[in-house]
This record gives structure tokens, C-alpha cells and sequence, in this order.
């Protein structure tokens, strides 16, 4: 990789989307009412310019370090950039409606100034070379969505959900602060690519080293939501406002995987006999505890929030697998096949909630409000089975494929017993799942809010089947996704 000391052409997408969403604030002030749609256009168009700046950088060869290895520009950062433009297009095509319809607006276009600064603090978490970086960009990030999920001043329960997010998040990044200051003590730096020469020659001191990974490997599994590190993610996202948890549990999910890889993956790989079995016992608490404790939930959301609970735990185990040096980029490349196909599916899934609340200030986030969906729309009724099924691991969604590869790579390792832990837990998770399409297809509407008749925009229902076409082509033919998945991981390990 071409390491540059100063090269403000490869940090190009965080520079424009940084002076895109200055421009927005500023233009948005301006604006008279609370009718913002030329805000959400503009927005959309900003994340659009970027996704072509990027992927024409990606496509002319621009890779490197820069900033004094502050910044990386390589495979994989451009890889997941595009998907987190892409999850934020599809999220605020998703969720205008509701925002508008919810007096999100009232007092501005600040709603999507925040989700455009949410992002940008995911891309630096994406390109970061070092732990500065890191820290930085989790910061921005975090910082945006606690705004984003108290917007709704009013509402108790969001407010309530704001607190309980920040308090615990803020935590969680002391935690992982703490963790890479150990590091820095043990290495004595806090580049990624030198901490791996360092602790190569074997001469760092253990224990600090040990103890600093624990921090890390804590405090990323808060970011990953996973248990016991979970007790924000059920109330977040149900008191939250949809489009908000979908913000959470989007693109968000990105940018904490690439860090992930970053840490441990690039920086920690000699010390992967360190924290590989604190992932494994991460995961195992998340499959079982997050698919248990799902059965009993009411709410849809809450449901949905455990749910994920137990996909990060799958993200774990191809974490966890790659059985040396050689096998990283088999293991990580399945784990990113999963954690992008996983944000997939979960923005149909909001996204139908999110069309199913109306402007009546109805929330459809209870799963009794899903029932006899199939008599009102047949079609909102297909993509949800869809979800489901993906979501469950049913062929020939994407969902059963993505479940395939972290178990061959799981296997692969020698942890077979890990795999059949997976599988029983997947099986708990069909009952859910399952009970949700039984809901849709064969109970009765329980209220007039769940019977009444459904309002089908144009320009949402063609992103939701674009969506549900996805799941199910991605199901068909994973080849190409998964090629990609690889090439990324090779570009960043090498």
C-alpha cells in the first residue's frame, strides 16, 4: 500500500460529505415552515455525489495511507463506504414520510444534518489506520444518533431511550478508550500496522497487553451489541422513533464490523489466542440469550432488537474462526458477507414498519398489529415473509447462505461443537420468526389501527422490492457478493 504523508485527495469522500452537510445546515436554516423536503432531496443528493466520488476512486485504482497513517484508503474501506451510502439512501427513503408525519421537522431539517454527520463518522470509522481514528470517528457518530433518538423532545419514551443510550454508550467508549490506552502502554503506539510489527517481535509485556485487549474486545461488543454488553439495544430501539432505529441498526452495524477488523484483525492478529475465545463466549451468550429472550416479546421492535443480538453473535463466530494468519481472510471475508446481507434485511424489515405506521400517529411496532396484513396487502405481505425467511436462514434467501458461510468457516476451524450451538439456536430463532408470518397469513386484524387500509407510496415501494429482490437474488446468486467480501479482506490483511 502506498503510504503518503499528506494526500487530501484520499480522504476526498469525508472532505465533500463534510462540506455537503455544513451547506445543508446552513441552506435549511433558511427555509420557511416545516416542510422539508427539499432538505431530504438535497440530503439524498449528497449521499449520492459521495457514492460516486467513492466508488469512482475505488474504480481508478486510489488506494494508500495518509495523514500519517491517520487515514486508510483500501478494498475494504471503499467496500463498505458504498454499503453505508447506500443503507442511509434507502433508510431516509424508507422513513421520510414518518419523520414529517411524527413533527420530527418542526423546528428544522436537523434530522437529516444529524444522520449525514452520523455517516461521516462511520466512514472515518471505516478508513481508520489508527486508534485515534477510531475513537474519533465512533465519537461523531455516537454523538449524532443520541441527538437523533432524543429529537422527539416530547415523547417520554424516546427521551427516556435517550438517556438510557448515552449513559450506557458513553461507558461503553471510556471502556474502549481505557482498553487502547493499555494498548498504547504495551506497544508503544497507536498505529494499527506498528502494533502488529511490535508485538510480532515479542517483546511487548503480556499482561498489560492482555488486559488492554479485554477493554477493547468490551467495548466493541457494546458498539456490536452483544450480550452482556445488550441492555441498551431492546429499549433503544423501541423507544426510539423508527426511522432512528433503523439508523441504529443499519449502516451503523458497518462501520462498528470494520473497526472490529481493524483492532483485532489487523493490529491484534498475534494475539488472537487472547481474545478469539472471549469472542467465542460472546457469541454463544448472544445466539442463546438473544433468541430466548426473543420468544417472549410483544413488541415488534423489542423482538427485532434481540433479534440482532443473536445475528452479531453469528458475526462473532467468523470472527473468531480464522485458525491462524493463513485463514483470516476466508473467516472475516464470511462474517462481512454476513453483517452486510444482515443490514439488507434489516432495512426491509424496518422499512415495512415503517410504511405500515401512519400519519394518525399510529406506531406499528406491536406484532398483534401485523395480523391478517395479507388480507389489506397481499404484497407488504410477500416482502415480509421474505425478511422473515432471510432472517430465519430459509433457502433461497440470502439469509441461509450467509448462515452457510460462517458455518464452514466455523467447522473449518475445528469448532464443531460451536456450529451445533449456532445451528440449535437458529432453530429456537425460526419459532419467532415463523410466528410472524403465521401472524401475516392466517390471524385476524386485532384493531381497527391494524385493519385499516394501507397507503403504498410509489417511491417507497419500489425501493422496498428492490429490497425484497435482493434478498431473494443475493439467496440465488451469492457468488459475486461474496467475491467482493473477500477482495476486501484481502486488500485490508495483506
Amino acid at each position: 500500500m502506498q503510504v503518503n504523508s499528506l494526500d487530501f485527495a484520499l480522504a476526498a469522500p469525508e472532505i465533500l460529505m463534510l462540506i455537503l452537510a455544513c451547506g445543508l445546515l446552513l441552506l435549511d436554516a433558511f427555509l420557511k415552515g416545516d416542510d422539508r423536503t427539499l432538505t431530504y432531496r438535497l440530503t439524498q443528493g449528497a449521499l449520492a455525489l459521495v457514492f460516486v466520488v467513492t466508488l469512482w476512486q475505488w474504480q481508478g485504482g486510489v488506494a494508500g495511507s495518509t495523514f500519517q497513517g491517520l487515514y486508510v484508503a483500501d478494498d475494504l474501506s471503499y467496500f463498505l463506504k458504498l454499503c453505508t451510502y447506500a443503507a442511509m439512501m434507502v433508510t431516509l427513503a424508507y422513513g421520510h414520510r414518518y419523520v414529517a408525519s411524527r413533527e420530527m421537522l418542526s423546528r428544522g431539517g436537523e434530522f437529516y444534518v444529524l444522520a449525514l454527520l452520523a455517516t461521516i463518522g462511520q466512514m472515518v470509522m471505516i478508513s481508520a489506520g489508527n486508534m485515534i481514528t477510531i475513537y474519533l470517528g465512533l465519537e461523531v457518530m455516537s454523538l449524532a444518533l443520541y441527538a437523533l433518538v432524543a429529537l422527539r423532545r416530547e415523547n417520554v419514551v424516546a427521551t427516556e431511550a435517550a438517556m438510557k443510550y448515552f449513559v450506557l454508550g458513553s461507558l461503553a467508549s471510556g471502556i474502549l478508550l481505557y482498553g487502547m490506552s493499555m494498548l498504547y502502554g504495551a506497544t508503544g503506539t497507536l498505529d494499527l500496522s506498528t502494533m502488529a510489527a511490535t508485538i510480532a517481535l515479542g517483546e511487548t509485556p503480556s499482561l498489560v497487553l492482555s488486559f488492554g485487549i479485554v477493554f477493547v474486545v468490551a467495548g466493541l461488543a457494546f458498539k456490536l451489541g452483544v450480550v452482556p454488553f445488550h441492555m441498551w439495544a431492546p429499549d433503544v430501539y423501541q423507544g426510539a422513533p423508527t426511522t432512528v432505529t433503523l439508523l441504529i441498526g443499519g449502516a451503523p452495524k458497518l462501520a462498528t464490523f470494520a473497526i472490529t477488523v481493524r483492532l483485532l484483525g489487523e493490529a491484534l492478529p498475534l494475539a488472537a489466542s487472547a481474545w478469539e475465545p472471549m469472542l467465542a463466549i460472546l457469541a454463544v451468550l448472544s445466539l442463546v440469550i438473544g433468541n430466548l429472550t426473543a420468544i417472549a416479546q410483544t413488541s415488534f421492535k423489542r423482538m427485532l432488537a434481540y433479534s440482532t443480538i443473536a445475528h452479531m453473535g453469528f458475526v462473532l463466530l467468523g470472527l473468531m474462526s480464522a485458525n491462524g494468519l493463513d485463514g483470516r481472510v476466508d473467516a472475516y471475508g464470511a462474517s462481512l458477507f454476513y453483517v452486510v446481507t444482515y443490514v439488507l434485511t434489516t432495512l426491509g424489515t424496518f422499512g415495512l414498519v415503517l410504511f405500515m405506521s401512519r400519519i394518525n400517529g399510529f406506531e406499528a411496532d406491536q406484532l398483534d398489529d401485523l395480523k391478517g396484513l395479507s388480507r389489506r396487502s397481499p404484497w407488504f405481505a410477500a416482502m415480509i415473509l421474505l425478511m422473515m425467511f432471510s432472517l430465519t436462514g430459509i433457502p433461497p434467501t440470502v439469509g441461509f447462505y450467509a448462515k452457510l458461510a460462517v458455518l464452514q468457516v466455523v467447522i473449518a476451524a475445528g469448532h464443531l461443537w460451536l456450529a451445533v450451538i449456532a445451528v440449535m439456536a437458529s432453530l429456537v430463532g425460526a419459532f419467532y420468526y415463523l410466528r410472524v408470518v403465521k401472524l401475516v397469513y392466517f390471524d385476524e386484524p386485532s384493531s381497527e389501527n391494524a385493519a385499516a387500509p394501507l397507503e403504498e407510496g410509489g417511491t417507497g415501494r419500489a425501493v422496498l422490492s428492490v429490497n425484497g429482490l435482493l434478498v431473494l437474488g443475493l439467496g440465488i446468486l451469492p457468488a459475486p457478493l461474496m467475491a467482493l467480501c473477500l477482495q476486501a479482506m484481502s486488500s485490508a490483511l495483506q
